[in-house]
């Protein structure tokens, strides 16, 4: 598949949905949102993303250089070799792209949404280099950008501040759930990929699965121990929401702190390394932006039109004439949302917090939709658009059946917490 086709797709069906809306609903003002949307889609896209994103590239690509000049990223390929190598067999041992993926997954996990995607495009651009096909996406490129989408999170600091927000009492009442669901989702996405992709599962792979679901489970029992900041008169470290909150960010800041150390430990011109970084992460902005206000353009058209609040309505509709519990159907939106667009799956899930409670069965089941998957076609178009990849192949609909897994997981496991 080609991201030209997806693009042109949006706006064909925004077309469709909007001419029907005029002729048979009289909707007048319908072609004017269209218009306002383009140009507001454009003008967010590079004022609240494009520029904000400028700022963190530069700094995390200036840091990124420093780290491999210093050795540490090549130490991070070989500390997980055995089980990259196995999931990446077309990445040779002890290349760059090997450590950088480490990073960006050990972002992600910890809630660090900032520093994950210079440390992902950094990967995604030497993965291109051993790409023999550079306007279509490798098997590695594929499987990285797969694993991204699951959106595995071990501290969702971000969830647990808009619960906050949102009026909830116990905020970290997703905590262990939406870790998880996310768990699922990434082990999901990896066999099916490694599957279509026909990697070996052998005992070493499979070991390695197992070993990180366990500790998964055990830091999820680990964290769910912890009692709650409101059950406690004063102010501890040794609450789910303080101790999320100073674990990822203490752990980044030491990141930030050993690459540098670490550099001028090893004799390396540090500041010149980081310059010379930052200057490849602004490069890296300038031709990312291009994709990205294209695919976000035609992502606002669609949802504009009415087509994904008209699809939307159609799953919620089958759910229920299906005769299945109708609990968990005021939540889908926001798991329907969530591929197209963070702001907006963000957005329904206030607006559920606002309507229903934020400690209610819905508004739990929303945070952990909103926290176990992540943009399928943002990420695609920055990823594959900074490094010029048009022909995606089965990258999207790959992302899209993890992400589907993911819901399943999601509402299962709020079964089971929530009820």
């Amino acid at each position: 598949m080609a991201l030209n086709y997806v693009w042109i797709l949006f706006f064909v069906i925004g077309l469709i949905i909007a001419l029907i809306k005029l002729i048979v609903f009289q909707d007048y003002e319908i072609f004017k949102r269209l218009v306002e949307g383009i140009f507001d889609a454009s003008k967010s896209s590079v004022m609240d993303i494009g520029l904000p994103l400028a700022g963190v590239m530069i700094f995390f690509m200036g840091l990124m250089n420093i780290g491999e000049k210093a050795g540490a990223i090549n130490f991070l390929a070989r500390l997980l070799g055995p089980f990259m190598k196995r999931l990446f067999p077309e990445v040779p041992e002890k290349h760059p792209a090997m450590g950088q993926m480490v990073m960006n997954f050990s972002a992600n996990m910890l809630g660090l949404d900032n520093a994950a995607t210079p440390f992902g495009l950094k990967a995604m651009g030497s993965l291109q280099e051993l790409n023999p096909s550079k306007d279509t996406a490798s098997n590695s490129q594929i499987m990285f950008l797969v694993l991204h989408t699951s959106g595995l999170t071990l501290i969702p600091i971000s969830i647990i501040a808009y619960r906050a927000s949102g009026g909830s009492t116990n905020p970290t009442s997703v905590f262990v759930p939406l870790m998880i669901a996310t768990t699922i989702a990434t082990i999901a996405s990896i066999i099916v990929t490694g599957v279509y992709q026909r990697l070996r599962f052998d005992r070493v792979l499979v070991l390695w699965l197992l070993g990180m679901i366990t500790a998964i489970l055990l830091f999820a029992g680990f964290i769910h121990s912890l009692p709650s900041q409101k059950d406690l008169p004063t102010p501890s470290l040794l609450t789910k929401e303080t101790f999320s909150n100073v674990l990822g960010n203490m752990i980044l800041l030491f990141v930030v702190c050993a690459f540098i150390i670490g550099g001028w430990r090893k004799k390396v011109d540090v500041f010149s390394a980081f310059i010379e970084g930052a200057k490849q992460g602004w490069e890296v902005v300038i031709k990312v932006l291009p994709y990205l206000v294209g695919l976000l353009v035609a992502i606002r058209v669609f949802r504009e039109s009415g087509a994904l609040e008209a699809i939307i309505n159609g799953i919620t509709w089958c759910f229920t004439s299906l005769g299945f519990s109708g609990e968990f159907v005021p939540s889908l939106p926001v798991a329907i949302m969530r591929p197209f667009s963070a702001g907006g799956s963000r957005g329904l899930m206030l607006d559920i917090f606002k309507t229903h409670g934020a400690d209610s069965f819905v508004g739990q089941l929303a945070s952990t939709f909103q926290g176990s998957a992540d943009t399928t076609f943002y990420i695609v178009a920055l990823y594959f658009g900074s490094v010029g990849i048009k022909k995606v192949r089965y990258a999207i609909w790959a992302g899209m059946i993890a992400d589907l897994i993911g819901v399943i997981s999601a509402i299962v496991i709020a079964y089971i917490f929530f009820k």
